[in-house]
């Protein structure tokens, strides 16, 4: 283990050779056209974020981009940033491969409901081109809206290839999602198309989904079509087969859009009140993720990824774009924990992932229970998103699978449909830290007065357009929403919501959303910290802390509260444990003034803890006007909150 100071955390992995890996190839492409050579990283990235037109024009270059342009930037104000005017291409032209790559394989699907299966490229080629035909029956074409009620499964990524290369719009829901849930995001795009499954299994569990997909065609009368996939024990009933769909051969052709035509809506959290319609454009994630997939995750043809996610969040539509490399997507349908906690590890071992993408939540589980992780020759990255990663979880990995490996945690959002920061071949990876900014992305910390600062909390910002922030939200004219999402704060930059801390050597770390951060004796903590510390306890499952400010100035109410393993008891023992761990580790204004055992830790349905919701329900505001219930898993917990609280 290398250690680069006294006072900077292990250098777990120092910057890795270039040779044979896309950054490499992209810097003896700069060198070759342009002339200019990088000592580092650091400089390139600074050269990125200094001349945004010639990054983003060398990188449409490098991986021939399909369309002509006339100048990179029209406008670089923020919002309102125009990219490649003028500009006519195709998402899903990029997406499908060529002849030459008839025989690749382009997908392997493991689902809990069926059998294995695989597509080639050809193959891939094959059902769009048919299942574009049978959508154009239907009479969809430019700028209408084909959406999903569908698991992560092959067919969901040929229908959405389909719609795109009519120009039509996608969005999707998981079908775990409950009715409202559906309605609430879907239904804000009036669809005319809907594709659905009726039923799946999660695990040894099967799912009847009938009654909420009855409910989901009732709220949704703009839909003039359903076709059901056979997946399943139940049948869709009254709707086109899939097999109906692509019955007629089809020409694989795209429709030329705009730059910034939309590719597909993506939605907010949801945990109350319609969720934001986020629009994201064909020419913003194609640049995009040929940059994440080519310069930060060392993608090249042939080689294969597992990053478990669901339909209803911005992972899938991250990671099917490993297809612009023509490498392989390894899906996974179902419970990810099923038959126990190993059953990923195996998967990604026995098809031979080149880079395995998963949670802290995950890989910290996996520590505690003491899993010995198999090791095969083809893994280079471990991807991880969603959370702060706990530096514990770097020991753990490098403990187990080696030095060479580069562990990747990256932060972005559904806003971007991306990473602001993370690492790579070219980056170095320290202890508990996450590389640094993306090639492209002028990120930094901004304190309150909005200057940028190093060494310190402060907030995530953006301070230069990046091709694939939303083009608009859905039903938004005036861009008011928009404005208010990510501007009000420091006009002209976007506000993100995360707590980040910059070193002085590039990376970062990321300490929750600024919107639960602790604050107590003037002394700012994010939540991810402390969850850090809690959750390394044997006995704890989860745990959710929350700040209640006293409008007096006083130093308010700290509030943790914990899910338990089986068979343990929240006894004194356990309080003092807790709270000596939280003194050691972070200071003595981090001992909580009460902590009390819960049921669950409500979450999003893409997992992520709901410490605001929480906060302002035991502020007395009525649950359902927080939280909406379908749109949450925990939310039955919330009157254990209140009770804990405030105990009758």
């Amino acid at each position: 283990m290398i250690v680069s100071d006294s006072d900077a955390p292990a250098l777990l992995r120092p910057p890795g050779p270039l040779e044979g890996t896309g950054m490499g190839a992209y810097l003896d492409h700069l060198s070759a056209e342009r002339g200019l050579e990088f000592d580092d990283h650091r400089a390139l990235w600074r050269w990125s974020v200094a001349e945004p037109e010639a990054f983003w024009g060398s990188i449409w270059e490098f991986y021939g981009v399909r369309g002509t342009y006339d100048r990179v930037l029209g406008s670089s104000s923020m919002p309102g940033a125009e990219w490649f005017p003028g500009s006519q291409l195709n998402y899903a032209e990029h997406m499908v491969g060529t002849a030459e790559d008839t025989d690749r394989t382009a997908v392997v699907a493991h689902s809990q409901t069926r059998e294995r299966r695989e597509l080639t490229f050809g193959e891939l080629r094959d059902q769009v081109a048919r299942a574009r035909a049978g959508l154009q029956r239907l009479g969809v074409g430019k700028g209408d809206r084909v959406v999903g009620y569908l698991p992560h499964v092959p067919e969901t990524l040929v229908v959405f290839l389909a719609a795109a290369s009519l120009g039509a719009i996608w969005a999707a829901c998981a079908p775990e999602f409950g009715a409202r849930s559906v309605v609430d995001r879907l239904g804000q795009l009036e669809p005319t198309v809907l594709l659905a499954v009726a039923s799946y299994r999660y695990g040894a569990k099967e799912i009847d989904q009938r009654d909420e997909l009855a409910r989901i065609r009732e709220g949704m009368p703009s839909v003039q079509h359903t076709i059901g996939l056979d997946y399943g024990s139940h049948p869709v009933p009254d709707a086109l087969s899939w097999d109906e769909l692509l019955a007629e051969p089809g020409e694989l052709a795209f429709e030329p859009v705009a730059f910034d035509h939309p590719l597909y809506v993506l939605f907010s959290s949801g945990t109350t009140g319609l969720p934001k319609a986020i629009v994201h454009g064909h020419g913003g994630i194609l640049l995009e993720h040929l940059r994440l997939f080519g310069l930060h995750f060392d993608i090249h043809p042939g080689d294969r990824t597992l990053w478990f996610t669901t339909t209803a969040w911005a992972m899938w539509n991250i990671t099917i774009s490993v297809l612009l490399h023509r490498g392989t997507i390894v899906l996974l349908d179902g419970n990810p924990l099923h038959p126990d906690l190993e059953a990923q590890w195996r998967l990604a071992a026995d098809e031979r992932v080149v880079l395995f993408g998963t949670s802290p939540g995950y890989l910290m589980s996996c520590r505690k229970s003491e899993v010995v992780p198999p090791r095969w020759p083809e893994l280079r990255q471990i991807g991880t998103t969603g959370a702060p990663l706990p530096a514990e979880a770097f020991d753990w990995v490098y403990e187990h699978l080696g030095p060479d490996l580069v562990l990747n945690p990256f932060s972005g959002g559904t806003d971007v449909c991306s990473g602001f920061v993370g690492g790579g071949t070219w980056q170095p990876v320290y202890r508990g830290e996450m590389a640094g900014a993306g090639f492209g992305h002028d990120v930094a910390a901004f304190d309150e007065e909005g200057n940028a600062v190093v060494e310190q909390l402060g907030e995530l910002v953006v301070r230069a357009p990046m091709p694939s922030m939303p083009v608009s939200f859905w039903n938004d004219p005036d861009g008011e929403r928009y404005r208010e999402a990510y501007f009000d704060t420091y006009p002209g930059i976007w506000r993100h919501g995360d707590w980040v801390r910059f070193t002085d050597r590039g990376s970062c770390v990321i300490t929750g959303r600024s919107d639960a951060t602790l604050n107590r004796g003037g002394v700012r903590l994010g939540t991810a910290e402390f969850y850090d510390v809690v959750e390394d306890m044997a006995e704890v499952a989860d745990s959710l802390v929350v700040h209640l400010e006293d409008d007096a100035g006083g130093p308010g109410e700290l509030l943790l509260f914990v899910t338990l393993e089986d068979g343990a008891e929240l006894d004194d023992d356990l309080r003092g444990r807790i709270a000596t761990g939280l003194r050691r580790n972070l200071s003595p204004r981090h001992v909580p003034d009460l902590i009390a055992a819960v049921p669950a830790v409500p979450r999003t349905l893409t997992g992520k803890k709901l410490e605001r919701p929480v906060k302002q329900v035991l502020r007395g505001r009525p649950a359902d006007e927080v939280i909406s219930a379908d749109a949450v898993r925990g939310a039955d917990a919330l009157p254990a909150y209140r009770e804990a609280y405030r105990p009758s």
